[in-house]
């Protein structure tokens, strides 16, 4: 148990600066704690700007998922039109902002390759476009100037309810086959665990639990996001699954 808070409270404590981390003045999206940003390579071409403070571990993920090879760029030249990261550029002047559509350029840069048709190519941008607009607001209780206090996955949600079921009959979102519609919603959900060690998931999602334990054992998550968060994450998903976690809050309680 005094590993497991101490775990947490590192956690905690690193991931802080992503609700405060500030590009050229502008508040930066929340991430957890120091990863590792390299990937392995397909082109040299593409380079993206971020930290540890914002959505760019899970663009590095992304690109590790699609054996891209993604180089980090001096964020004192960082080309985002307000300054925000992350941000990304590749050959002919490309420049793509925000996560959702970056991780749609990186699904069109594997699809060149022959790696994905039309059809999953639409249901993967969808999925991304639900993560963004959807799951985000879901999982991140956020007051009006922006800064998270709480997470939605405390309560029942029909969405998530919903996500659930679907996943009870498939492994993954597309076509049974891990894609980035994955990186994209499995994202979030890792994100909540690591600012909100202590919600309990199972008891009401356990599709989603096991979703969320495969796709945080992945290689290219640990490489993304750090051998440190990925162990975190696995442990805790595990603890859900076996009721480990709830014997701890109920103990925390006297």
């Amino acid at each position: 148990m005094v590993r497991f808070v101490a775990a947490s409270l590192l956690l905690i404590a690193s991931s802080a600066a992503a609700f405060s981390s500030t590009s050229n003045g502008l508040t930066s999206h929340r991430t957890p704690a120091k990863s590792n940003q390299s990937s392995t390579s397909l082109s040299m071409a593409l380079t993206l700007y971020g930290s540890q403070g914002s959505r760019s571990p899970l663009v590095n993920w992304a690109a590790n998922e699609l054996n891209l090879s993604v180089e980090a760029g001096d964020l004192s030249k960082n080309p985002h039109p307000f300054g925000q990261i992350p941000c990304l550029t590749d050959d002919d002047g490309v420049l793509v902002f925000e996560s959702g559509a970056i991780l749609n350029y990186l699904q069109s840069k594997a699809a060149d390759k022959g790696m994905h048709g039309d059809k999953k190519m639409a249901e993967v941008s969808s999925w991304i476009s639900w993560a963004n607009a959807s799951l985000d607001p879901i999982c991140f209780l956020e007051t009006p100037d922006g800064k998270v206090y709480d997470t939605g996955l405390k309560n029942q949600n029909k969405r998530i309810q919903r996500l659930d079921d679907l996943l009870s009959k498939s492994p993954f979102l597309v076509d049974g086959e891990f894609s980035l519609a994955d990186v994209a919603v499995a994202s979030y959900l890792l994100y909540v665990i690591q600012f909100f060690p202590d919600v309990e998931l199972h008891s009401k999602w356990p599709n989603i639990v096991r979703y969320m334990k495969e796709c945080a054992g992945r290689e290219g998550y640990g490489k993304a996001f750090g051998e440190r968060v990925q162990a975190f994450c696995v442990a805790r998903l595990g603890e859900m699954e076996s009721g480990a976690g709830k014997e701890k809050k109920l103990f925390g309680m006297f």
